[in-house]
């Protein structure tokens, strides 16, 4: 006969201090969390929008109202949170600009999808209803979108960088920023029509305001001109790029040199001095007036570079460097022999100038740059990293909006039209599956309905009038938040590129049906740090028994 005792004895798979949290409590804690994160952002959206003040244990302050750095800086730590935070990541990389919105939109989705359990409808056939909404509202979003040329619409793009700046600090000056934005992403644009956001620039610097930032047709390197006696200002400049020090090399082994006599040492350091004139007279030889060196620079090199009336400075960062090649046309030498006229690069002028204190040299004026600089001026440090948020955004905007030709109203039209779609589409549906397609349906409508909320306006009364003008055919209808009525935004000049749409919407989808296929959280906590569990659960310590 079998022990009794021994069948009483629990099994333990996991490990002494594991917390396990599965079935409908660990969806509801993770739907919880993500919610959480999402009405954080919630009040920071449209134009009336909110800002935060995030304070770290230094005592740092960041005041923003773009969704990724808000919950960046919020050092989450819940790992369904942290997906939601992942949704914001992909959007800022892809588009620059939306993350707000596909925060709100993911969260939404959740908080709809809680309600479907609730009603004991299966995770599985939610996340089958809204893959397929999904997938249709991608097709309407693209279905209703206006094309933009890029050559043609200078106007339309200034649009979309003003609405991307809408609602940030930078909005008193947002047509002088915006028309740097577009201006920017036009110079750098390949002939293929991308663009990469890495050739464009930003510096900051304190001091003036807001608009007095200028783009400048070049590069703005954040160093100083080597010498006293070099030029502080050169036109028509040839510049030279080097990746090359101008100095004596260390030798590679520890090797001596043993000097007995003044008159050596006096032949030594004139040998240093003669390969230092003779690597400089070979910059002098190829025409540069203008160098950029990624090495060091010695003195007595500096002093034959002045001579000859050659503007120069040391230490530049690579990716500056690479910033110049594309700028300026010069090709970057690692070989001073090898230096012709032909790796020269070209800028109208290049100038020393003094900003908020501290030196900068500023290659202005190049022939076609394929990277540019924009200096953003503000009167405080916060006001110019939310104005640099602000640009960026812009920046992503422009060049998402040109990368493919579509774009599309802003103000919620595109949701509410999406939304009211998606309810004709969920028809086709007997199953429980249309109650997920219509769910996804009013999740959209979260972003017209946060507009509305953050503007002090009645959202039902606001939702009421745009569901009507969408059902009339007004596609581009959305939310006015100044007078609290729908216009037609498209005539307002509310507009945003198409991929902010999408993206957003894809984002936030992959990850609601992602968190709604978890119906287990392990978390091992690690409580017994004595070393490994005893039978039946005990710690590892067994003092006093």
């Amino acid at each position: 006969m079998m022990n009794q005792g021994n069948m009483a004895q629990p099994i333990f798979i996991l490990p002494e201090g594991t917390l396990r949290n599965s079935g409908k409590n660990a969806q509801k804690a993770n739907i919880t969390a993500a919610r959480a994160v999402g009405e954080t952002v919630r009040t920071t959206l449209g134009p009336k929008g909110m800002d935060k003040m995030l304070v770290d244990s230094m005592g740092d302050i960041v005041i923003t109202n773009d969704g990724v750095t808000i919950l960046e800086e919020m050092e989450i730590e819940h790992p369904a949170a942290k997906m939601l935070v992942e949704v914001a990541k992909t959007q800022e990389a892809e588009v620059g600009d939306g993350t707000t919105t596909a925060v709100v939109i993911a969260a939404e989705l959740l908080k709809k999808a809680e309600d479907l359990l609730e009603q004991d409808v299966h995770p599985t056939v939610i996340t089958k209803g809204y893959k397929l909404a999904k997938e249709e509202a991608l097709r309407i979003l693209n279905e209703t979108a206006e094309k933009v040329d890029g050559n043609k619409d200078k106007s339309i793009l200034r649009q979309i960088a003003i609405t991307a700046m809408t609602g940030k600090s930078a909005e008193k000056a947002s047509e002088h920023l915006a028309s740097m934005a577009v201006e920017g992403v036009m110079t750098v644009r390949d002939a293929d029509g991308t663009v990469d956001r890495e050739n464009i620039k930003i510096e900051k610097k304190t001091g003036g305001g807001i608009e007095d930032s200028e783009l400048i047709r070049g590069i703005i390197v954040d160093k100083e001109v080597v010498h006293t006696g070099m030029p502080k200002l050169v036109k028509d400049a040839k510049i030279a790029l080097l990746d090359a020090a101008l100095e004596m090399k260390e030798t590679e082994t520890d090797a001596k040199i043993e000097i007995t006599s003044p008159d050596q040492l006096e032949a030594f350091l004139e040998q240093e001095d003669k390969m230092l004139k003779k690597m400089s007279e070979r910059i002098i030889a190829s025409g540069a007036n203008v160098i950029f060196c990624q090495k060091g620079i010695e003195d007595p090199a500096q002093h034959y570079l002045q001579k000859a009336g050659i503007l120069a400075t040391r230490r530049v960062k690579k990716s500056d460097m690479d910033a110049l090649a594309r700028a300026t046309g010069a090709k970057v030498v690692t070989n001073l022999d090898a230096l012709t006229k032909d790796d020269l690069g070209f800028a109208k002028l290049v100038e020393e100038k003094k900003v908020a204190g501290e030196r900068m040299v500023f290659v202005r004026e190049c022939k076609s740059p394929k990277a540019v600089s924009i200096l953003i001026r503000g009167g405080t440090d916060h006001v110019i990293d939310e104005v640099e948020r602000a640009m960026t955004d812009a920046v992503g905007g422009v060049a998402a909006a040109l990368e493919t030709g579509r774009v599309t109203a802003g103000g919620g039209a595109p949701e509410a039209e999406v939304a009211r779609r998606l309810r004709e589409f969920s028809q086709k549906y007997s199953g429980r599956e249309q109650l997920a397609v219509q769910a996804f349906a009013d999740a959209l409508e979260s972003i017209p309905r946060a507009l509305a909320e953050n503007a002090g306006l009645d959202p039902i009364d606001v939702l009421v009038e745009l569901r009507a003008a969408h059902e009339k055919g007004q596609k581009h209808a959305g939310v006015d938040v100044y007078n609290g009525h729908v216009i037609d935004m498209w005539k307002a000049g509310v507009i945003e590129p198409l991929k902010i749409k999408t993206q957003a919407i894809k984002s936030a989808s992959e990850a609601a049906e992602m968190l709604l296929r978890i119906d287990d959280v392990v978390t091992a906590s690690k409580l017994n740090r004595g070393g490994a569990p005893m039978p039946g659960g005990m710690g590892g310590d067994m003092d006093g028994m």
